[in-house]
């Protein structure tokens, strides 16, 4: 039985299966079968922006088909040429710090089970090159139709567009921006107001 991060083998390709047998308290992430420790809890100007944003998606969803979720909240994605839907087959599990899903039946009692529509990251020195590049090309794999990466230190957001099953950069915005989603006709966030101190 695996009882800290310590007896994990950090060469080894793990399973959603193995993640689930995992008698620890450090969260961590798979991505193809990988191992991620996340950071330390996130700090308080972090949980901040989080907070705000959440309360932007609430309210927009309110009455609407979709529904929003917080970190930590496993999202299992399928690897679209070798996953099936078993434990033993999922190699990826991540934990955005938000993500909306508009299809119920990917909801189960453990999370998500396939992609959501959309996934906002926020930057932590711990997270910044995995956010950037592993988990940027992870959602594009799996067809996440917008991404956003928010930077606290930059106070800027950039927003990714599934184009084609490619991602596209839609633009790089700023605190003096209102970032319109995309994939929500009428719903967007005053940056300035979630970057405000």
């Amino acid at each position: 039985m695996v009882q800290t991060l310590n007896d994990l083998d950090t060469n080894k390709k793990y399973t959603y299966a193995d993640y689930l047998t995992w008698q620890f308290d450090e969260y961590v992430e798979l991505i193809k079968g990988k191992i991620y420790p996340m950071s330390p809890a996130p700090s308080r100007w972090h949980q901040l922006m989080l907070s705000r944003l959440h309360g932007y998606i609430f309210q927009y969803f309110i009455g609407k088909e979709c529904d929003a979720y917080l970190a930590p909240f496993d999202v299992r994605l399928l690897d679209r040429k070798k996953s099936a839907k078993a434990n033993k087959d999922i190699l990826t599990v991540v934990q955005p710090d938000l993500c909306v899903i508009c299809d119920k039946s990917k909801l189960d009692d453990a999370g998500c089970i396939g992609s959501p529509d959309w996934i906002v990251e926020i930057l932590s020195p711990g997270t910044r090159r995995k956010d950037r590049k592993e988990k940027l090309q992870l959602y594009e794999e799996n067809g996440v139709r917008e991404y956003w990466i928010v930077s606290p230190e930059g106070f800027s957001v950039t927003v990714y567009d599934l184009v084609d099953e490619r991602y596209a950069i839609r633009n790089v915005f700023t605190e003096e921006d209102t970032v319109p989603v995309g994939i929500f006709p009428g719903l967007s966030v005053e940056m300035g107001l979630v970057f405000a101190e």
